[in-house]
């Protein structure tokens, strides 16, 4: 298992309990707390191993949501969503089609 999977599951199971079961009650987890969380979950998993390239698939992992969401939220509306994530309509949509959220230009 690579260190990615091993960041990706945790957070895959845990979304998936609470998308699954909208009602559990569990205390909101400001964004911090949770990366710190995950982290450090992370690192215990790696059982002595050694992390790499730890910021570019920190990043990779919470930007593709985010930049989902934000999308979802303005409606498709690629201008919004960069005005709301304070980019550049062109540094959104390349950042989108990175992560495959919408497909390249047409020839």
């Amino acid at each position: 298992m690579t260190e990615r999977d091993l960041l990706s599951s945790d957070t895959v199971s845990h979304l998936t309990r609470m998308l699954a079961n909208p009602t559990v009650s569990t205390p909101p987890q400001p964004l911090r707390e949770a990366v710190e969380t995950a982290m450090r979950r992370y690192f215990e998993h790696l059982d002595g191993s050694q992390a790499t390239d730890l910021y570019a698939m920190v990043m990779a992992e919470v930007e593709a949501p985010l930049l989902a969401c934000v999308l979802e939220h303005t409606d498709g509306n690629q201008t919004r969503a960069a005005d709301a994530l304070g980019l550049n309509r062109g540094t959104l949509r390349k950042k989108l089609k990175l992560y495959g959220l919408i497909e390249g230009d047409a020839p």
